[in-house]
């Protein structure tokens, strides 16, 4: 299906194998979650030196740890003497240094090969060149972002790009203050759709109306099916006796100072390319970051954020994290239902954009530019 077969107001999706064929997978791990800068960790869940987390990132398991200076550093997660997994366990903490199970070698936290059995004796290994390979490391908005390829694309034209053009600019995101606030909640989701169906519906508000009923309570405009990513700076206005974000539209807890008049009693949402969701509304932020793992699974991991002092109260958060809460399950249920029918020769052509959805379209076309496909 072309757009030259289509009515003006249709736009055409990806065809069904972009969803289910692992060779088009593999190109993707390749040139996108590999290529570019991919949220990785939560800063303050490696609070001290000797924290560490391991991720999936495209096909490489990486390991993040933080040092004994205190910095955040990755490498790939793979011993340089045979090519053992160093480390399998998805969160922990080491002294000093991290050692392989299979031969002893053994790397310090800046990656840096400081033993081996019978090293002294190999006076022509140098242990910096033969210590861990490291992967590039930023961090922003509380997260630690990574990138793999040999030379990292522009931070500031890439990720914060992709936040200034829906948000209209960068200070608008830092009011929020991500950074200093204090994880609240946190649930993962193994959903088993593609990666792309849940950018797809996180994008577009057509199905708000159908699936989302507690949502469209709160945001009465997202029942007319526009989501507020369609409009630049635009977010979302909470109903006129809704006092809150909240699955029954009751008062939350505290607002956060940094939030202006015009932000508040809004919700905005923003898609950061190519795995991140940030979910703004005047006393939390919620954060999702996406791990594809196959066509057709991909792991979602979301936090609630709120101010530290809420958290530290032991507030009753149940009502502010259900109302998202509910919304995913909304939403990966649906995603699940589309991933079903991606290898019928019903959908060999993909399907169709209708105009409040077309703006997926420009995704459709990243993807493809990404991944050297006309």
């Amino acid at each position: 299906m072309t757009a030259i077969d289509l009515p003006q107001s249709l736009l055409p999706t990806l065809p069904g194998p972009h969803y289910t064929d692992p060779a088009i997978f593999a190109r993707e791990q390749e040139r996108i979650f590999e290529a570019g800068w991919f949220c990785a960790v939560r800063s303050a869940d490696l609070p001290s030196p000797g924290s560490f987390e391991t991720v999936q990132a495209g096909r490489e398991s990486v390991l993040i740890a933080r040092g004994r200076d205190g910095a955040l550093r990755a490498f790939l997660n793979v011993c340089r003497h045979r090519g053992a997994r160093l480390c399998t366990d998805e969160k922990g903490s080491v002294k000093r240094a991290f050692q392989c199970m299979y031969h002893a070698w053994t790397y310090g936290l800046d990656g840096k090969l400081v033993a081996a059995p019978n090293l002294t004796g190999m006076p022509d290994v140098d242990r910096v060149e033969y210590g861990l390979t490291a992967v590039h490391l930023r961090e922003w908005l509380g997260y630690a972002w990574v990138c793999l390829a040999g030379e990292a694309p522009s931070f500031a034209d890439t990720v914060q790009a992709d936040v200034s053009a829906r948000l209209g600019g960068p200070g608008e995101i830092e009011a929020y203050g991500i950074e200093n606030l204090s994880l609240g909640r946190r649930i993962e989701y193994d959903v088993r759709a593609n990666w792309k169906q849940i950018i797809e519906n996180f994008m577009e508000c057509y199905h708000c109306a159908t699936i989302h009923p507690e949502l469209t309570e709160v945001l009465p405009e997202f029942a007319d099916g526009y989501a507020a990513q369609y409009f630049v700076g635009h977010g979302a206005e909470f109903g006129s006796d809704v006092t809150g974000f909240t699955v029954d539209g009751g008062d939350g807890v505290q607002r956060l100072p940094g939030v202006g008049e015009h932000q508040d009693r809004r919700y905005y949402a923003i898609t950061i390319r190519p795995q991140v969701f940030v979910n703004l509304v005047p006393d939390h932020v919620i954060v999702h970051r996406m791990f594809p793992l196959a066509p057709d699974r991909t792991l979602v991991r979301c936090d609630w954020l709120y101010l530290p002092e809420v958290v530290a109260s032991g507030a009753d958060l149940d009502r502010s994290v259900e109302l998202f809460h509910r919304v995913n399950q909304q939403d990966f249920e649906a995603c699940e239902r589309c991933q079903q029918a991606m290898g019928s020769r019903a959908y060999a052509r993909g399907g169709v954009l209708v105009p409040n959805e077309h703006h997926i379209g420009e995704f459709h076309a990243w993807v493809r530019a990404q991944t050297g496909e006309s």
